[in-house]
């Protein structure tokens, strides 16, 4: 393993600064934007606004990559996100903020295309599963930190933003100085819908409907459990304990789902993380019961895309796995900024728990719809198995195959070899 792991160690130490301070900017600023009196709805657009500059970022940042190679690119995008979250507590007005949130999302698209590229090329068919598990772990284990973060001190000053800002620009240092060679050009795909969704309309609708209930939770997470009762503090651990127990619940379910038909797993998260937020919406609980169902609502409702991601691969071809992987990002990206947007105005008429009445229901939707496909469609033979490194919601395009050059979807600039070779391949 640690021959595995030692030529990427300064791109998974970097990854580990980046997301820490992703985490915790990510919490923080709805807290601080409760702070402020700004409404559900304008937060709600705060969220809806780094999803369309992640939709951005997906179809932009490529260009950037072929232009300036990835050491370059990444560094460029890490300074952008930087500036970014420290401009938040300089300038403290909701059209500021907007644009910030927009340049965040499409720099956080480009910094993981980056990573999982990099990776992807690192691996080999052996050591594909240990890289990207290490990868995913570092992930989600950096997200928890930095949420955390958050109990250090009030979401009200500037000490926060400047340890979001400080944590991300030291992601810069050990990819800078990293003595590996640039990684294979990164994937150019195109994006067909609907010929996604006819291969797998459970897998579609799944990711996009995952999208609104998870975008939105993501959003308005903390502001809701701030309108509760808890503290700033307590709506951090609020959300760490729900990122730890989606962590956790991935793999399992996973595996659950390459014995059975995934769509029967999908549901049975679905049912269970719509009951976990009825709870929450409707019961008078203590901050105790909410931290225990914030800890099953993450176990259920947090898998689900890992769930439905798979389902969509078992119907794609070989040759189509880049093109999947980049469609159902896209897709849960939309519905990741539209969710926040119909969230918001249930909160702020009937009530901050009222999130998850609204994630209940989009839950209720999907299991619907993927309940009246059983019978339409039989479980696939020959079904895959599970890739948590394909499947995870932690980043851009992960495709379940390593990358062929020689694929008509993957651009190569004429220089490639030029600085493959040459002493820019090596910082």
């Amino acid at each position: 393993m640690k021959a595995t792991l030692a030529p990427i160690a300064a791109l998974l130490v970097g990854t580990a600064f980046l997301i820490t301070g992703h985490g915790l900017q990510l919490t923080l600023v709805p807290l601080r934007a409760e702070a402020e009196g700004w409404t559900a709805l304008q937060i709600g657009a705060l969220g809806s606004a780094y999803y369309v500059g992640f939709i951005a970022g997906c179809i932009l940042s490529p260009y950037l990559v072929l232009r300036a190679g990835h050491i370059r690119a990444f560094t460029a995008m890490v300074s952008l996100t930087a500036a970014a979250i420290i401009a938040h507590p300089l300038w403290v007005a909701f059209i500021p903020w907007l644009v910030f949130r927009l340049v965040i999302g499409a720099s956080l698209a480009g910094l993981y295309l980056i990573i999982e590229s990099w990776l992807n090329d690192s691996a080999t068919n052996k050591t594909r599963g240990i890289v990207m598990s290490a990868y995913i772990m570092v992930n989600f284990s950096a997200i928890t930190i930095g949420q955390l973060m958050v109990t250090l001190t009030p979401p009200t000053g500037f000490e926060l933003f400047a340890a979001a800002t400080l944590v991300v620009v030291l992601a810069a240092i050990p990819v800078a100085l990293t003595r590996s060679a640039q990684p294979a050009p990164v994937t150019l795909v195109r994006f067909r819908p609907l010929a996604l969704y006819r291969s797998s309309p459970v897998g579609v609708v799944g990711v996009g409907l995952i999208g609104f209930a998870n975008g939105a939770f993501w959003s308005l997470g903390a502001y809701s459990a701030v309108g509760t009762g808890l503290t700033a503090a307590g709506a951090a651990t609020f959300m760490s304990i729900a990122t730890a127990a989606g962590a956790l619940s991935q793999w399992p379910a996973g595996r659950i789902s390459d014995r059975i038909d995934r769509r029967f797993v999908l549901i049975g998260l679905l049912l269970l993380a719509m009951l976990a937020g009825l709870a929450l919406a409707f019961l008078p609980l203590p901050q105790t019961g909410r931290f225990v169902l914030a800890f099953l609502l993450g176990c259920f409702m947090l898998p689900t895309y890992s769930i439905a991601a798979a389902h969509a691969y078992d119907h794609a071809t070989p040759g189509s796995y880049v093109e999947t992987a980049a469609g159902i990002l896209l897709v849960n990206a939309v519905g990741a900024a539209i969710g926040p947007l119909l969230a918001s105005p249930l909160m702020g008429q009937f009530g901050p728990t009222m999130l998850f009445l609204f994630t209940a229901i989009m839950q209720a939707i999907l299991a619907a719809f993927a309940f009246s496909r059983i019978a339409k469609r039989p479980t696939p033979e020959g079904k895959t198995d599970f890739d948590l490194a394909a499947t995870a919601p932690v980043g851009a395009v992960i495709p379940p195959e390593l990358l062929d050059p020689k694929d008509p979807n993957i651009a190569i600039p004429e220089d490639e070899e030029a600085r493959k070779d040459g002493p820019e391949g090596v910082a």
